[in-house]
């Protein structure tokens, strides 16, 4: 599914056309150098890819497709503009790559550090986008590829699960999603609160990524994959029947993995390998004003 661009980049603004029976999916992210990227080991590129890059997992995590992105940047004026360029080929480059459109956008120069607005325009079929509020207690909640060691540098080149999502939707009938930016932990609560559901995780069946250090302990390691957040991985719900039929036949070309269930309670619980529970605490990035 696709928009027609009526009018893109060279007007006051661009026009688009969705197509019919489509719901329309907003995003927008605002990434600061200092805080969601550093020169080095971010190079203006990966900067601008990153930019992007969130606002596409948003679309992935809603099921959707992403077609125009209105990009703003506050650029430096020590830097000159072959870095400026360099942040474009960054953002069009991974643009390209989901087949998503530059509608036009903004550029100031000051004396502070890079800063980057990506807002994102998607579709999905009407009333098929996925939200965070469809779990219900006995769903099996699943998440892709592996998690935990991402602020080194996999922040900056994650890949967006866009293709993936599309793969599951075609296969199953997924019940709510999130995108895994905060850290699994955290980011699985607001599925719990807009549902109005708990969970219990499984301990042992959470993917550690190879790049969480193997000097820490086991009880370390599984803290980093629970919290480090910048994953950008898929965490997702499905009935037992379909989860069943995902852990039997992977469709996807990365590892998926079902961490545990929805339950009627409240809160998450964190089970061990012996069977004890733990409160699966908020331990993901804090949003702060």
């Amino acid at each position: 599914m696709s928009h027609t661009n009526l009018l893109g980049i060279g007007d006051d603004t661009a026009i688009l056309q969705p197509p019919a029976h489509s719901e329309l999916l907003l995003a927008t992210d605002m990434l600061m150098e200092g805080a969601h990227f550093t020169f080095p080991p971010a190079t203006p590129e990966l900067a601008g890819r990153k930019a992007l890059a969130v606002n596409l997992s948003d679309i992935a995590a809603m099921g959707g497709s992403p077609h125009s992105a209105l990009v703003s940047l506050a650029l430096p004026r020590s830097r000159g503009s072959k870095f400026a360029k360099s942040v474009m080929q960054g953002i069009m480059e991974l643009a390209a790559e989901f087949q998503t459109q530059l509608a036009g956008g903004d550029t100031n120069s000051w004396d502070g550090p890079l800063v980057i607005n990506v807002a994102i325009i998607g579709t999905a079929d009407q009333s098929h986008s996925i939200k965070r509020s469809g779990a219900q207690p006995g769903d099996w909640i699943f998440v892709t590829g592996a998690l935990g060691g991402s602020l080194e540098s996999h922040h900056l080149t994650f890949q967006p699960r866009v293709r993936e999502a599309v793969a599951l939707m075609e296969t199953v009938t997924i019940k709510s999603m999130i995108d895994v930016s905060d850290g699994l932990a955290s980011d699985l609560q607001h599925i719990l609160a807009e549902s109005d559901v708990g969970a219990v995780i499984q301990s042992k069946q959470v993917p550690i990524s190879p790049r969480v250090s193997s000097e820490l302990t086991d009880a370390e390691r599984l803290q980093k994959a629970l919290s480090d957040g910048e994953d950008f991985e898929l965490l997702f719900t499905v009935s037992a029947e379909q989860g069943q039929r995902l852990r039997d036949q992977n469709p996807l070309s990365i590892p998926l993995t079902h961490i545990g269930e929805i339950t009627a309670g409240q809160g998450a619980l964190l089970q061990q390998t012996d069977g004890s529970t733990t409160p699966l605490d908020n331990t993901g990035w804090k949003h702060q004003l």
